[in-house]
C-alpha cells in the first residue's frame, strides 16, 4: 500500500471520529433526543397556568361572647356526638352533656330551639328555663356570660319500671348579665353557680330525650 493510500485512510478515519465526538454531544444534551419540542403556543399556556393565583378558602367567622356593646356572635352549635346515639351507658352520658351544651347556647343565643327538640313537654322546670331564656333575649334585650359547663356525669345505668333512667350531672354555670337597649343592665346579675341536677331521660324512638330535671337540694 502506497503513502498515498494511507494518508487518504488516516483522514477518512479522523472524519468519522470528529462525526461520532458530535453526535455524542449531541444527545446527552437533549436528554437522549426523546423530548419532544414545546411550540411557543404550548409554552405560553404552561407560564399563563402556573402565574394563576390560586383560590383561597373563605375566612370562618370568629366566635364573640355577648357584652355591653352586643349579643355573642358566631356561637358554635353543638353536635350530637356519635356516642350519644346509642342506647348504652356510654350514650346516655353522652346525650347528658350534649343536653347541657345545647342550654348553654341556648342562654348565649337565646335560641332554645334545638334543646327544646330532645325535651319532653312534661319537664316543667325546662320549660320554665326555656321561657326565662327567650324573655331575657326578647326584642333589644340579650344575656352575656350563662355559659355551662358539665365536669360530673354519671349514670349507674339501672332502667326503672317505666324503662326511664336517672343520671346525676353537676352543673357549672359562669355569672349572667342582662343588658337592654344601649348595653343598660336592666336587671341585677346572677353570680356563678355549681349545683347538681338528677336528669331524666328515655330512649324513644330511637334516639335519647329528656324526660325530666331536679335539682339536688
Amino acid at each position: 500500500m502506497t503513502s498515498r493510500t494511507l494518508s487518504y485512510t488516516s483522514k477518512r478515519i479522523r472524519a468519522a471520529a470528529i462525526v461520532a465526538a458530535l453526535l455524542m454531544s449531541v444527545t446527552c444534551c437533549s436528554g437522549g433526543g426523546t423530548e419532544p419540542k414545546q411550540s411557543p403556543s404550548s409554552q405560553a399556556q404552561g407560564q399563563s397556568a402556573s402565574a394563576a393565583p390560586s383560590a383561597t378558602p373563605a375566612p370562618t367567622a370568629s366566635y364573640k361572647p355577648a357584652d355591653a356593646a352586643g349579643p355573642a356572635q358566631n356561637v358554635p352549635v353543638p353536635v350530637l356526638p356519635e356516642a350519644a346515639k346509642a342506647e348504652t351507658k356510654e350514650g346516655l352520658e353522652a346525650f347528658a352533656r350534649y343536653w347541657f351544651q345545647l342550654l348553654s347556647y341556648g342562654y348565649e343565643t337565646g335560641d332554645t330551639s334545638r334543646l327544646s327538640s330532645v325535651t319532653s313537654l312534661g319537664c316543667e322546670l325546662c320549660l320554665n328555663v326555656t321561657r326565662a331564656i327567650t324573655a331575657n333575649h326578647d326584642g333589644e334585650k340579650w344575656m352575656a356570660g350563662g355559659r355551662v359547663e358539665t365536669p360530673s356525669v354519671n349514670t349507674t345505668y339501672v332502667a326503672q319500671s317505666d324503662g326511664q333512667y336517672q343520671v346525676t350531672v353537676q352543673v357549672q354555670q359562669t355569672p349572667i348579665t342582662y343588658f337592654g337597649p344601649g348595653g343598660t343592665e336592666f336587671r341585677k346579675q346572677t353570680p356563678t353557680s355549681d349545683t347538681g341536677h338528677v336528669l331524666i331521660a328515655g330512649f324513644q324512638g330511637g334516639a335519647w330525650r329528656l324526660i325530666g330535671l331536679h335539682p339536688i337540694r
